[in-house]
């Protein structure tokens, strides 16, 4: 008789499967923008990726398919598609160091934060909008400041644009650290009361 797995354990499933494709898009997105600069190909995999980042979550929660590999996956991909865009549009002289300094620093906050709770055995922090937010700003900023590669009023419009969402989404991404350092401290209080 087969094993049956509690939904929430079993790691096979086809949202973790969606995930799983995502990161393995990242090598070949980063190659793709400073590898060969072919940046077309290189917004169609950010595209495929954020179509399926999409497709996850709701097949996770129509087909009941939720696990705890699925909620470190899907973050993970975000995280490392942000990062490689990032590092891409440094080395291609799209963004300056400092703004990718400022970025990623935040990250460092955050990694500190979730250490101390572990110590005080905590696993995480709730996603809150704000943080969400953030991540779609800067999840449209990338793309955006690739584009501004291109030549004409397509390349004029994205690098306004990509500019304008890239701040936005870096005000919100640290407002957002402001808000899980404050529930981080919240929760240690409440576990040491």
């Amino acid at each position: 008789m087969p094993e049956i797995v509690p939904a929430g354990l079993n790691p096979w499933t086809i949202p973790n499967a969606l995930s799983f494709a995502r990161l393995m898009g990242v090598p070949v997105f980063f190659w793709l923008i400073v590898g060969s600069h072919r940046d077309g190909l290189a917004l169609a995999v950010l595209i495929v990726s954020s179509f399926t980042d999409w497709l996850d979550g709701y097949l996770a929660r129509r087909l009941n398919q939720h696990s705890r590999l699925g909620e470190l996956l899907d973050p993970a991909a975000d995280r490392l598609y942000t990062l490689a865009a990032l590092i891409a549009l440094l080395v291609r002289d799209l963004i300056p160091l400092w703004f990718v300094v400022l970025l990623l620093s935040r990250d460092v906050v955050m990694i500190v934060v979730l250490a101390r709770l572990k110590k005080h055995g905590i696993t995480g922090i709730p996603v809150n909008f704000v943080g969400k937010a953030a991540t779609m700003n800067l999840l449209y900023a990338l793309p955006l400041l690739l584009m501004s590669t291109f030549s004409g009023s397509v390349g004029m419009f994205a690098h306004h644009f990509g500019w304008a969402f890239l701040i936005w989404g870096v005000c919100m991404y640290w407002y957002s650290a402001v808000i899980y350092i404050g529930q981080a401290a919240r929760f240690v209080k409440e576990v040491n009361a």
